[in-house]
């Protein structure tokens, strides 16, 4: 996946969010749209790090196809 890629599917994640958000905000999620929201979190989260990882390799001279989705335990505990 190169970055254009990766860009257009946080886009998407991020309009699913917002729509599921809104619901929400009128009257509350079901079951499992608390589960999807959950997911999306993840699935941004690893997609955004896979953008950083990609421009980090880049920047470094090396080849960003090499840059590998991480797993949820390790990009959901990072330190800022």
């Amino acid at each position: 996946m190169d970055d254009k890629e990766i860009l257009h599917r946080i886009q998407t994640l991020v309009d699913e969010e917002h729509k599921l958000l809104q619901l929400s905000e009128d009257g509350g999620l079901e079951g499992d749209q608390h589960e999807r929201m959950k997911a999306l979190e993840v699935n941004l989260d690893q997609c955004w790090d896979l953008l950083r990882q990609r421009r980090g390799r880049r920047d470094a001279g090396l080849n960003p196809d090499e840059a590998q989705v991480r797993p949820e335990g390790i990009v959901e505990h990072f330190q800022q």
